[in-house]
């Protein structure tokens, strides 16, 4: 038989079920399963049309596979009809507007404050389009004073904010001198507390600015390779459980100078449609072909593998040289976790490698921190390229890739970030060292799995009081990133004001980050947040929400599993 024949007749044979395995397509209970081989009518919510998009989409699932060893709950739920409607009205009616303020502009009736080339440089191709800023300077513009806030103190579980004032509707902002002291924090990535000015990572970090200085002053194959750094490899290498592992100054040139190394011209890059910025310029820098799947959707995964080994490359359909499958740990977006398991039995039925971004997971998922390889216990060996950045949960910055040994010596030698970037500077260095022996519990305490389990309940609490109240939530119930649906343009930058007044620090999200009609609130969760504050926050939110009316959701009577307590942790599943 040859090898055409036998890729033909395994693809068919798997065309009719999920790759996890035979146990994938049977239900518990006799349940009817889904599209997607699970099933619906037993997870956190139970009535029929909540999901959005379509019904592949749905992620409000609980698998019943072998591989899953414990519930997978995730909620979607569909944008309603009048909401969507009035969402666009919104929008359209803001655009009609703002081309009216562009006639006026344009007359010199309403002084204009965007840049504009200048009458000498007409005949030059021009620096930018003139639509292309139209969102930002009509749209954007006018809700601008609820981002970029200026903070004086330690990113916490309470934050101090320089107060300021526009007099020109957001085009400037000026400085009144004040400070806004004390608001609740939910909008940093400090997991786990680690950003902070006292205790063991500041006095370690300290010691070794006294040490070695601030700067390095040199590229780690030059001069910039100290000992501290190798000590700090080989203990990431450790804590994920690989081979070796390497460092770089940069989270975000981790992804996009290191995918370019990995694949190139004859290889095709699978990626989940909601990547980060950095996964997505790391895959066009490479050169390969790109392939984009439904997010967090097995089959349409397997579809397109199936197809890349049957039909293989366009025009010559030679067999591709490398098929990377590049997904999230947390979708920063969504709140969703990754469907690692299934992944995992796709790449090793279909013989691609798998390029896991840990960004938001690392230190915020499993019962040892690990990160999602920890959260649903796999073996880190099944994950070829292991990546993940240390400014989210260990207060600091970098990133990091860990796997086999010749993967990680390659990188070494060809590598951008590791042979033109300048050395990760010794305090953080030391930063993420002390913080990550406290996640380990090798600094002879019980701090770093107190703060795990503290996040953990601090998770579940928030999403399910959140639930309860009937807003509309995205994401995983373990993820401490908890998207709240706004939806209407109007109501982005009404929120996030209105939630200051109350002194609480969030981030909101709009069209272009996020589909039109889709808009969101995003809070992050810390184990510094003690009950007192999430209390005070939901009760902010609860009275926001009142005023603007966001209490979307059709299922606002609690759930009976919706009852709290510790043992609801993921520590304890």
């Amino acid at each position: 038989m040859s090898s055409r024949s036998r890729l033909t007749k395994m693809t068919e044979s798997s065309a009719n079920k999920l790759l996890n395995g035979d146990a994938c397509n049977r239900t518990i209970n006799e349940k009817k399963s889904s599209k997607n081989g699970f099933v619906k009518s037993h997870c956190l919510f139970q009535q029929p049309h909540k999901y959005r998009r379509t019904v592949e989409k749905n992620q409000n699932v609980t698998p019943s596979s072998s591989l899953y060893k414990k519930p997978f709950v995730e909620s979607f739920e569909e944008t309603p009809l009048l909401v969507a409607v009035l969402t666009y009205m919104g929008y359209g009616i803001l655009t009609i507007f703002g081309y009216l303020r562009d006639f006026l502009r344009h007359w010199n009736i309403e002084k204009c404050h965007v840049a504009q080339e200048r009458e000498e440089q007409k005949d030059f191709v021009p620096l930018y389009q003139d639509f292309e800023n139209f969102y930002t300077r009509n749209l954007y513009m006018r809700i601008r004073d609820n981002w970029n806030r200026p903070i004086c103190s330690v990113p916490g579980a309470k934050i101090d904010l320089v107060d300021r004032v526009s007099h020109n509707y957001n085009w400037t902002f000026e400085h009144t001198g004040k400070v806004v002291k004390d608001v609740i924090n939910l909008g940093s990535y400090n997991y786990l507390g680690f950003a902070e000015n006292t205790g063991a990572c500041v006095d370690a970090s300290i010691e070794v600015t006294q040490k070695y200085g601030v700067g390095v002053g040199s590229t780690r194959c030059e001069m910039g390779n100290m000992d501290i750094h190798e000590e700090l490899e080989q203990l990431v290498a450790r804590f994920l459980g690989v081979e070796s592992a390497m460092t770089f100054g940069m989270g975000f040139a981790t992804n996009s100078m290191n995918i370019p190394v990995l694949t190139g011209k004859g290889c095709l890059i699978l990626s989940d449609e909601l990547n980060h910025a950095s996964l997505v310029l790391g895959v066009r820098l490479s050169g390969s072909t790109i392939r984009v799947f439904k997010h967090n959707n097995m089959q349409s995964l397997e579809k397109m593998l199936r197809d890349a080994i049957v039909h293989g490359q366009p025009r010559t359909h030679r067999p591709w040289k490398k098929i990377l499958i590049v997904v999230e740990g947390i979708y920063s977006m969504e709140g969703s976790i990754v469907r690692l398991p299934e992944i995992i039995a796709l790449k090793k039925r279909y013989k691609a490698y798998l390029y896991l971004d840990e960004a938001h997971s690392i230190g915020a998922l499993g019962p040892n921190g690990r990160g999602v390889v920890d959260y649903f216990d796999l073996d880190s060996k099944d994950v070829d390229i292991m990546m993940g950045t240390f400014t989210k949960s260990f207060g600091a910055s970098g990133g990091y890739i860990g796997g086999k040994k010749e993967l990680i010596d390659y990188l070494r030698h060809h590598s951008h970030s590791a042979l033109y970037a300048t050395s990760m500077p010794p305090p953080v260095v030391q930063q993420i060292i002390t913080s990550m022996k406290i996640i380990m519990g090798e600094d002879g305490t019980t701090l770093g799995a107190d703060r795990i389990r503290q996040l953990s309940e601090n998770t579940t609490y928030f999403r399910r009081k959140l639930h309860d109240m009937g807003f509309i939530i995205y994401g995983n119930d373990h993820s401490p990133v908890v998207p709240m649906m706004l939806y209407m343009p109007a109501k982005i930058g009404a929120f996030g004001r209105e939630m200051l007044k109350r002194n609480i620090g969030t981030v909101v999200v709009g069209f272009p980050a996020t589909p039109i009609i889709e808009s969101r609130a995003r809070f992050c969760l810390s184990a510094l947040h003690t009950r007192e504050m999430l209390d005070t926050a939901l009760q902010a939110i609860s009275e926001v929400g009142e005023l603007l009316q966001l209490k979307y959701s059709r299922h606002q009577q609690p759930h009976p599993s919706l009852e709290w307590t510790s043992e609801d942790s993921q520590l304890q599943d």
